[in-house]
């Protein structure tokens, strides 16, 4: 693990960080700086592998969420540091904040009956999507978020979904754990891809190729 105190960076200069196998996190969010980590053990969630429960299927069949992606950027970051502890500090809301007005952080927005109840945003490199974090204010509305996240990935041509660690929230998902080195040999040919794009803004429909 690799962690160097910084104030800020400038956002093509993280995309490299992450291009490299590094993303930043903060103590705390009270800590001004914040630094690079770059885990021996990775967590990912691979884009064939992708697990979803007969229930989770039922509620999103029943039309219980609807989503969209990135026309909630902000309130996605926000709601996912509005925790009693979190590593995102407002130096990284900046950063984030920065990377989407550039096109490269992206999100996406579960609703439930109007109310932005559950999302997930994180960082493009090429072909590879590093996650950041997701929330959820109703059961499942994460795990939603994160259905409608590989099925846009999956559309648009990404070959890699990391998620940093492995949670058993991930785990239940289809999730898996990899060294450095393995990781390493995903990351670098996913990144030098220059053919992928997260796609457009706005209403995603059913992601049927992963709800039945």
């Amino acid at each position: 693990m690799t962690a160097a105190p910084l104030r800020e960076v400038p956002p093509l200069l993280m995309l490299e960080v992450y291009a490299a196998g590094a993303f930043p996190m903060a103590e705390s969010r009270d800590d001004p700086t914040f630094g690079l980590i770059e885990p021996r053990i990775r967590g990912i969630l691979p884009l064939d592998g992708f697990h979803i429960s007969r229930s989770l299927a039922r509620r999103m069949r029943r039309g219980s969420f609807t989503a969209s992606a990135n026309t909630d950027f902000a309130e996605v970051v926000a709601a996912c540091a509005n925790r009693e502890e979190t590593w995102i500090n407002p130096a990284l809301m900046r950063l984030y904040a920065a990377l989407y007005e550039a096109g490269h952080a992206h999100c996406i927005g579960v609703r439930a009956e109007g109310a932005l109840v559950g999302g997930v945003f994180g960082v493009a490199v090429g072909a590879a999507f590093f996650a950041e974090s997701m929330f959820s204010t109703r059961t499942d509305a994460s795990k939603a978020a994160l259905v409608w996240l590989v099925d846009r990935l999956r559309g648009q041509g990404f070959t890699l979904l990391d998620t940093q660690f492995l949670t058993p929230h991930l785990a239940s998902l289809g999730g898996i754990e990899l060294p450095r080195a393995a990781f390493r040999k995903l990351l670098e040919p996913a990144v030098a891809r220059r053919d992928v794009r997260f796609g457009p803004a706005g209403p995603l429909p059913e992601a049927a190729s992963l709800v039945r």
